[in-house]
């Protein structure tokens, strides 16, 4: 790569919304994401993140691509893998190969804040936030509340807890009367508190580009079926509730478990991945 050209991705970084557009460019799929839908989530007036993307497209560190009416934007992986190419060209004297460039620990010395008797943040992600992600916030709160304090949200939120959810959680003795279907974007804005895990619960949501959470959290998919597809009848409801529950208390429980003070980064992420294929058997009707 020419000198002038890594100037020019430099140069279309600096900016904080290119910026943040091409960070949540990064983490998107192959299919990359609508202008406008990139603009919402930005929080950006839509033309001027028009500009913005034309930029980035211009330096070569993103493709667009007419999708309609809209023009769809995703990361052009050989433009990014050539610029930092160039950037790391020299290192160790010529031998980028021997230079250790992984992601320093961020927020996680876990051990040290662990010690140090920290309480974690853990948000659940669902489409609608109406079941699974609410129970995963009930269980953690009532459960491990001395160590985490658990929130949940959803990308397209009902509005209303399913009352199935709430029925199932009060039976058990579990506290309902905080809990509320809500969007993600709440926990986006630089005022929300600083999430430190974020598990998708549901797999639609996992699909989806996430918001930019701050301070990057540790992420994982904790897929588990949807309760409210069960509409055979009250007791099948109720049944598949509880079956939601049963999962979810068993994987929080391992989450919890696990030896933080013990594990670097690479491996606890790996744990919490394992954690999301745990082989759930559901429980049969009485």
């Amino acid at each position: 790569m020419e000198k002038h050209r890594a100037i020019e991705m430099l140069a279309a970084l600096t900016q904080e919304s290119r910026l943040d557009a091409f960070r949540l460019l990064a983490r998107a799929d192959e299919n990359g994401i609508p202008a406008g839908e990139i603009a919402d989530r930005l929080g950006v007036i839509q033309n001027t993140m028009s500009g913005n993307l034309a930029i980035l497209a211009r330096s070569g560190l993103v493709t667009g691509r007419r999708d309609g009416r809209s023009v769809r934007y995703s990361l052009d992986p050989e433009g990014v893998r050539a610029f930092i190419a160039f950037l790391i060209e020299d290192c160790c004297g010529g031998r980028p190969e021997l230079c250790d460039l992984s992601p320093p620990p961020r927020a996680l010395p876990i051990d040290r804040q662990w010690a140090a008797g920290r309480v974690f943040n853990v948000l659940f992600l669902c489409t609608g936030n109406s079941a699974r992600s609410i129970i995963a916030e009930a269980i953690m709160n009532h459960d491990d509340g001395a160590r985490f304090r658990a929130f949940s949200a959803g990308s397209r939120p009902d509005g209303k807890v399913s009352p199935d959810a709430i029925a199932v959680l009060a039976k058990l003795g579990y506290p309902t009367a905080e809990l509320r279907s809500k969007s993600w974007q709440e926990f986006a804005r630089p005022d929300a508190p600083r999430m430190d895990f974020v598990f998708t619960v549901c797999d639609a949501a996992a699909r989806e580009p996430c918001p930019i959470w701050p301070g990057q959290p540790m992420t994982a998919h904790w897929g588990v079926p949807d309760p409210k597809a069960v509409t055979d009848s009250a007791a099948a409801r109720r049944l598949a509730h509880a079956d939601a529950f049963r999962m979810l208390e068993r994987r929080i429980g391992i989450f919890t478990s696990l030896p933080f003070q013990a594990l670097e980064r690479s491996a606890l992420k790996r744990r919490l991945d394992e954690i999301g294929t745990t082989d759930d058997h559901p429980a049969q009707p009485a």
